[in-house]
């Protein structure tokens, strides 16, 4: 039995989608979902997604790309998955290679990578001259027995608490909103450099993402917080990304919008809900674990330097 590494297919979306949801069951992964993220990608991202095969079956799948929303050239990622029932077979490390191949050939001069916090995902990156750099959390939420905070009865003079999906007409303050966070968000990798455009294509028309379920907190008109909803019609929901524009800190106003996505994403029949934070986001992790998520899995970020050994 030989594992073969080959370029992804359009075929493949179902079979990527399945391995997906066995091998990171914290994130949503739809045949929908796979299928924009490859027939949309930018030309700047240079993505590029391998299959490993193994007797005609799909086993592992990699996910190659540059980080075009981070101002700093160079950067790039490289994601690999393998279904656990095929691991330490050779699918993986033929499918990083053939990942680092690429990003080194579009001009890659720094490869990150997540990698599972348990001893074999360790060995494999040190083996692969990756060194880890800093842990990341996942928290799982029974969200359907879940005693999610109430609304308020009436909300502050000015404040208005809309769905993603009042924004259809404009979605611009939203992109704008979302921006500022995700530069502020702890990382190795700043997206200080993300576009409207890419924004559009890849966060606002993905099909993965519940506009009706996406919450924004407007303060005099103005979007001030907002809590963006992926799900995967399986009852799955996943906070896309969560955050307050700097003016509006400290108000109570990210935990608003996810108290109102939240309660939103149960009565649409939701029932377990996931998030990811950096281990140094304190601040969104004291409010999830307020909101009744627990520990579900841990990560670690790796990066090699090509031509460093």
């Amino acid at each position: 039995m030989t594992i073969t590494v080959r370029d992804y297919r359009p075929a493949d979306a179902k079979a990527v989608s399945d391995l997906r949801r066995v091998a990171l069951p914290s994130l949503v992964s739809t045949p929908q979902g796979v299928a924009w993220d490859v027939t949309t990608a930018p030309a700047a991202q240079e993505l590029r997604m391998y299959i490993a095969e193994l007797d005609g079956r799909i086993v592992g799948s990699a996910r190659a790309q540059l980080l075009h929303d981070s101002s700093v050239p160079g950067q790039a990622a490289a994601a690999v998955q393998v279904h656990p029932d095929h691991r330490g077979r050779g699918a993986g490390g033929a499918l990083l290679a053939s990942a680092e191949e690429h990003l080194s050939a579009v001009g890659a001069t720094h490869l990150f990578a997540w990698v599972s916090d348990t001893p074999d995902a360790h060995a494999f990156a040190t083996r692969h001259g990756y060194r880890r750099s800093r842990p990341g959390r996942f928290l799982r939420l029974d969200l359907a027995g879940a005693d999610l905070p109430p609304l308020p009865g009436a909300l502050p003079s000015g404040v208005r608490l809309c769905t993603g999906a009042d924004f259809d007409a404009d979605p611009y303050p939203l992109f704008a909103a979302d921006a500022e966070a995700a530069t502020d968000e702890p990382g190795d990798v700043a997206a200080d450099a993300m576009a409207y455009e890419d924004w559009l294509r890849h966060t606002w028309e993905h099909p993965d993402i519940d506009l009706d379920l996406t919450s924004v907190v407007t303060v005099g008109g103005e979007v001030a917080a907002f809590s963006l909803a992926v799900t995967d019609g399986l009852g799955r929901y996943v906070s896309g990304m969560t955050g307050t524009r700097r003016a509006f800190r400290g108000q109570g106003l990210a935990r608003l919008a996810k108290t109102a996505s939240l309660r939103r994403a149960r009565d649409a029949g939701c029932t377990e809900a996931f998030t990811g934070n950096d281990s140094a986001n304190a601040p969104m992790l004291a409010l999830n674990t307020a909101f009744g998520y627990r520990p579900f899995a841990a990560e670690w970020r790796y990066v090699r330097e090509p031509g460093r050994g």
